[in-house]
């Protein structure tokens, strides 16, 4: 369990194919020197066990499947990562619940500075458009992002200097391919009422 609270910037040193075994992702962070095999850590929002820490780097194996519903396998050597250790039962809860497990890739439309603050626009895949609602949470990346509008075919999302400066938004471009996972509770409402 995560709380989309991004601790920190990781940069990718190797993402090795294994073929149809997936891949091998190395990263450097100063964080990564308390992981240990078995840990869960969210790379951009996604669930990964470290099976390889060493100093301040550590090593995750990627499924196949994995890399075929998320950014990472758009990962290159030098790319930045958001970082986010999962949630400890002493740690204070903000945020929103984040499992860590992505519902889709959704693609930035629009990113840029308006007045004196930041406008994100994704384009959300249809199926996972329902679970997005006006004020509600959506993790885009690993971040706790408040929607704050509905757009056809996705959503507008206000980015607050702090975000900017301390995720891997900075080197976002129009076009990207961003992880999504949308609000727990309304995917369980959906299922319960039958409707996903």
């Amino acid at each position: 369990m995560f709380t989309g609270l991004v601790q920190g910037t990781g940069k990718v040193v190797a993402l090795l194919s294994r073929g149809e075994l997936g891949a091998r992702l190395t990263l450097r962070h100063p964080l990564l020197r308390q992981a240990r095999a078995g840990d869960s850590i969210a790379i951009n929002g996604c669930c990964l066990t470290v099976t390889e820490p060493a100093d301040d780097h550590a090593s995750f194996d990627i499924l196949a499947e994995t890399l075929r519903l998320t950014n990472l396998g758009d990962l290159d050597a030098q790319s930045i990562v958001n970082l986010e250790p999962s949630l400890l039962p002493t740690d204070r809860m903000g945020g929103h619940f984040v499992t860590g497990h992505v519902d889709a890739v959704a693609t930035i439309t629009f990113w840029g500075q308006v007045g004196p603050d930041w406008r994100l626009d994704l384009g959300i895949p249809e199926p996972q458009l329902a679970f997005i609602a006006k004020k509600g949470c959506i993790s885009v990346d690993g971040m706790s992002l408040t929607v704050a509008d509905l757009i056809p075919g996705g959503c507008t999302l206000w980015i607050i200097p702090h975000t900017l400066l301390v995720t891997n938004l900075a080197q976002k471009n129009v076009g990207d391919k961003v992880n999504i996972e949308t609000d727990l509770l309304a995917k369980y409402s959906a299922r319960l009422l039958g409707r996903a």
